[in-house]
């Protein structure tokens, strides 16, 4: 990536004002930075000891969840001689970045949960990107873009830069157009206690110090109002948690993790291909070509265990759902926006409806491509995305669906809470699978169903630390497909901060490979919204979410109220990893009180600052350099920004 200057060739403020302005002159001083030499990343966990690299025995590994965090970890483990099963419950690998075929405007595209940046100081994962040798799957976005819907504030443009603090904030001031607005004023107190807090991160003295409060709740007192509006809130809400449930403690990792410790700087990679092609599949082949065994569409049924430890784990391949009873909890919102004598259980992707006093749930999951259902009129479920329709016993009377909506056995009810198990006669056959090793590396509701299902006497503190974990607001994404193209001076993905839903804007034909030859074929556009972390009593359900974004778009993009609507996808998900205040305690960490059990996911309580797709990623090499220590193997060496602040109060 170019390292391209933030600073404006006019600029008229001086660096020694902006030190003055800030107060900050001294500090600058003591740091003993040179303005022109970048840190080198912190390394954590190098062995000292020239050790062995490649097992010498057979020891065998089955990690659960194919997101980055199982792929990370069973590439590390089959590339030092494990035999590695890796076993995952959907039809496709990566998780929240996986991708899948779908039709579009009369052609096939890939279609995938939303875009994801690629920054500079992703070492880790970046560092699989070069081992694998694909460092030509990504492109440069040269600069990134926040544009407000506030037009008292200008659009802030942030670029690929060499400089730490406090010469990045002196950089950010100086190209800041807003940099006036900020409203910092170091005399007074609670400012200078802010300044000191997001500058001086301390892993374990932060968490206890601030792990105790909400976001929205402490920028309640005194907090620069213009800081909060231009960076807090935009750059929160990216962490896919709402400020309203998000730790004080966790956004201050955030924070450093992305600016205040990285000299990277704020522009980032975006992938040629879709995620599936770009990374997932180049990760998986790696596993295979080293004897790794992949099996999608399963589900675990099972893990016993023998004095306390995993004994083996029992799954089956195919129907997911048919043969393993789960539960829903009821969704007032729903039924009071519907108004009808369905009850109604579940969230965002996955909503089931109950007929009073019936003994049936059905999916209002359409059969097409996932969107939710609703009853109308007619009396009739209909799709708000394609337009399928069913009857109110869920049998499909018009396409694009083939199929009818799932049933599902009511098998108990307690309070607000139903089991359902899906209706089936077949019983597929269950395999079992004994292993050195388990790693759970699903997501959060993945994990909380597995430790379900371990069975016989396990520590109850694993239990209680998964049962405890939080699942942040739904997410969504609507990606677009119109007949013309628009003038955009922002850069190609922009995030977008005050709307009711939208977070950011994505540009797919400006971008990803498919999309520009379809563009320059067609003259259309291919434009993805993405809502972080909406809020589902606003949102509760699919068509309110459409209706929303394609507000919203048009609002952004005023030009494309004169084009036409082609085709348009949308994505909605509530299964990403929540943050919440006093959480940071409990949170479980890579090894377990089970001996041959581990975990890695983004919920994995972490050593040393990382986010998003980082933290995955590492997570996952974490619990694979685990592994390795306890047979006398090198660890991997992990990489990431400064632990530490400068200004450690």
């Amino acid at each position: 990536m170019s390292q391209l200057s933030t600073l404006p060739e006019s600029s008229t403020i001086s660096r020694r004002t902006l030190l003055k302005l800030f107060g900050i002159g001294a500090i600058a001083g003591l740091t003993g930075y040179s303005r022109f030499t970048k840190p080198k990343p912190a390394v954590f966990q190098k062995d000292t000891l020239n050790l062995p690299r490649m097992l010498n025995q057979e020891k065998t590994v089955v990690v659960v969840g194919a997101g980055l965090a199982g792929l990370a970890c069973a590439y590390e483990l089959s590339q030092r001689g494990f035999v590695v099963t890796l076993l995952e419950k959907s039809p496709q690998l990566g998780g929240k970045i996986a991708s899948w075929q779908i039709e579009a405007a009369g052609e096939t595209f890939m279609m995938e949960h939303g875009f994801h940046g690629f920054f500079p100081q992703y070492y880790n994962l970046n560092s699989l990107v070069s081992e694998l040798e694909i460092i030509d799957h990504w492109r440069s976005l040269n600069f990134y873009s926040v544009v407000y819907r506030n037009s008292k504030y200008k659009p802030e443009i942030f670029r690929p830069s060499s400089s730490a603090f406090p010469w990045n904030i002196i950089d950010l001031a100086i190209a800041s157009p807003n940099r006036f607005q900020w409203g910092i004023n170091l005399t007074k107190i609670k400012h200078l206690q802010v300044f000191q807090a997001i500058t001086g991160f301390q892993r374990e003295k932060n968490y206890r110090r601030f792990d105790n409060i909400s976001v929205a709740d402490w920028v309640k007192t005194e907090f620069p109002q213009g800081l909060y509006d231009l960076y807090f809130l935009p750059f929160a809400k990216s962490s896919l948690n709402a400020p309203d449930m998000m730790s004080v403690g966790e956004l201050m990792q955030f924070f450093h993790f992305y600016f205040f410790g990285n000299p990277e700087g704020l522009a980032f990679n975006g992938t040629k291909d879709d995620m599936g092609t770009s990374l997932v599949q180049p990760i998986a082949k790696a596993i295979q070509s080293n004897g790794g065994k992949i099996i999608t569409d399963t589900t675990v049924s099972e893990i016993p265990t023998i004095q306390g430890k995993i004994d083996a784990l029992k799954y089956h391949v195919g129907n997911s759902q048919n043969h393993v009873p789960f539960w829903v909890k009821r969704n007032p919102y729903v039924e009071t926006l519907q108004s009808t004598s369905l009850e109604y259980f579940g969230t965002a992707d996955e909503v089931f409806a109950v007929p009073s006093g019936g003994k049936e749930a059905i999916s209002l999951t359409c059969t097409h491509q996932g969107c939710s259902v609703q009853i109308a009129a007619d009396g009739k479920f209909h799709c708000p995305c394609h337009g399928a329709v069913f009857t109110a016993d869920g049998k499909v009377v018009k396409g694009p669906a083939q199929r009818d909506l799932a049933k599902f056995q009511i098998v108990e009810r307690q309070d607000d809470n139903l089991q359902l198990v899906a209706i089936n006669h077949t019983s597929p056959s269950s395999e079992i699978i004994q292993a050195d090793y388990y790693v759970l590396a699903t997501d959060v509701p993945g994990v909380q169903q597995l430790l379900k299902r371990v069975s016989g006497d396990v520590d109850q503190k694993v239990r209680s630390q998964v049962e405890n974990l939080s699942i942040a607001d739904p997410f969504a994404v609507c990606r677009f497909w119109f007949d013309r193209d628009f003038e955009w001076e922002q850069s190609d993905f922009t995030s977008l901060s005050g709307y009711q839903l939208t977070d950011s804007i994505t540009l797919y034909h400006r971008i990803q490979e498919q999309f520009i030859d379809w563009a320059k074929r067609t003259g259309g556009s291919v434009v993805e919204l993405h809502a972080y972390c909406y809020k589902e009593k606003q949102f509760p359900h699919q068509k309110a979410l459409l209706t929303t974004f394609e507000q919203e778009l048009y609002e952004i993009v005023p030009e494309l109220k004169q084009a036409k609507i082609l085709h348009r996808e949308l994505v909605n998900q509530h299964n990403f990893s929540g943050y919440p205040p006093n959480s940071y305690a409990e949170r479980p960490e890579t090894s377990t009180n089970v001996s041959n059990l581990l975990f890695a996911g983004d919920w994995v309580k972490m050593p040393f600052p990382c986010g998003l797709m980082e933290r995955a990623v590492s997570s996952g090499l974490l619990a694979a350099n685990e592994i390795l220590h306890r047979e006398g193997l090198q660890r991997r060496s992990l990489l990431s920004v400064n632990p530490e602040g400068l200004l450690q109060i």
